[in-house]
């Protein structure tokens, strides 16, 4: 049996501390076919094995700053980062250098490279991650999970910034806003597409 989209608005809330595994699970469904995640973990044992380390690192400082937000069935989830809040970019690296193949990591220090001259110096809200479980899409939950911290920003006046690492998800950031700045890509890497959203 088939279910239509959504015809309104997915409940969207704030992760609390029971709820956090939950949401990196989301994620970690979510990205299993991002070209990004895949090409840097190819097997899928390496790939299970890291994710979820990962994504703490990457975007878990939203979990104590209140900035992660999810379906409230946890079919979704997006990890927000502040301005002031960073990711933990040295144990990123530790994951990273450890668990990537060799013959792939100066390709992926040149991609970390080129990602961290797009980001904005400017205060603004980061999105490190974002997904919805691949058996609940097509129902609106990823516009939801856009359309709440977007509203955030547009009350604080603040710009927003998130790196696409699936080229299909580029429509829907942009119907949220967001614009295309740039290219991300070396060598093998699959392209990642930085894109900036002005608050309205």
């Amino acid at each position: 049996m088939t279910t239509s989209a959504a015809s309104t608005p997915a409940p969207i809330r704030t992760v609390t501390a029971p709820d956090e595994d939950g949401a990196i699970a989301v994620l970690a469904l979510a990205f299993s076919t991002d070209p990004v995640a895949r090409w840097v973990w190819p097997d899928a044992r390496t790939y299970l094995a890291n994710f979820a380390a990962f994504a703490r690192a990457f975007g878990g400082a939203a979990f104590a700053r209140g900035t992660a937000h999810v379906h409230d069935a946890l079919a979704g989830a997006a990890l927000w980062l502040p301005p002031g809040a960073h990711p933990d970019e040295e144990a990123m690296l530790a994951i990273l250098q450890g668990t990537v193949a060799e013959a792939t990591q100066a390709e992926l220090s040149a991609v970390l490279e080129q990602m961290a001259g797009y980001h904005p110096t400017e205060p603004h809200w980061y999105l490190p991650m974002i997904g919805v479980d691949p058996s609940q899409q097509g129902r609106g939950i990823g516009s939801a999970l856009l359309a709440h911290a977007t509203a955030i920003c547009d009350r604080e006046g603040l710009h927003a910034y998130l790196e696409s690492s699936n080229p299909k998800n580029v429509p829907l950031y942009q119907r949220h806003g967001f614009e295309v700045v740039g290219t991300i890509q070396s060598g093998s890497s699959p392209t990642i597409c930085p894109m900036l959203r002005r608050p309205r």
